[in-house]
This record gives C-alpha cells, sequence and structure tokens, in this order.
C-alpha cells in the first residue's frame, strides 16, 4: 500500500496512477484545519484501496477538483481513519460529505457523475 504524508496531495484513479495536486489526503492529523475551517466548500470522499467502486469514482473526484479550484476537495482512507469515518456514519463506501462552515451540508453515497457533485455544491 502507498502512503503519503499528512499534507500532501495525492490521487488514487486510473488504478493509483499519476497524482492530482488538487486532492488533499485528509486524517485525523489535519481534518480541522483542512477541511472544517476551509474557507468556502469542502467536499470529502470516504474511501478504501480494496474498494472497487471507490476506485472507480476516484477519478471523477479528481475530475471534480481539478474543475473546481474553489473547493477544497479531500480524500479519507476509512481503513486508516476509521476514527472519522465513525464520526461522520460512514456506514457505506464510497461516500461523500459536503461542508460548509464547518457543518455537513449534503452527503451521498456510491458512485455519482460529476455533474450530481456539482448539483451537491450548488
Amino acid at each position: 500500500m502507498v502512503r503519503f504524508p499528512a499534507d500532501e496531495k495525492c490521487g488514487h484513479g486510473a488504478a493509483g496512477k499519476g497524482v492530482n495536486m488538487a486532492v488533499l489526503k485528509i486524517d485525523g492529523n489535519n481534518f480541522e484545519e483542512k477541511i472544517l475551517k476551509a474557507q468556502g466548500t469542502a467536499v470529502v470522499d470516504f474511501w478504501a484501496d480494496w474498494c472497487g467502486p471507490c476506485r472507480m469514482f476516484s477519478p471523477i473526484i479528481e475530475q471534480f477538483a481539478a474543475k473546481h479550484p474553489e473547493v477544497t476537495v479531500g480524500k479519507i482512507n476509512v481503513d486508516e481513519n476509521p476514527q472519522l469515518a465513525e464520526k461522520y456514519r460512514v456506514m457505506g463506501i464510497p461516500t461523500l460529505l459536503v461542508f460548509r462552515d464547518g457543518k455537513v451540508t449534503a452527503t451521498s453515497v456510491g458512485v455519482k457523475p460529476q455533474k450530481a457533485l456539482e448539483g451537491m455544491i450548488g
């Protein structure tokens, strides 16, 4: 398994190839700073390496992040950060949470097209 430092940006799409510098790796150490205190909207993808739908969703998240630089986009590996998954009641993955002013304003479970993500941040 590839591990990135907590403040490094990363991408897991295209079968782990390439790095999308618009997607942040989020964990318990940087969640508050990068997501809860983010200016504007923040979108978080809860995922895992072993999750097929998560791997399908990853390129969509990366394209969304590239298209919307005004939105903070992060990924949380649920296996490495079970406390965050539990806190936000993530029961299935991929789960996408949208935050504004530190509060969850939208939730989506499963693979969604980019247009659906854009509708969530409306």
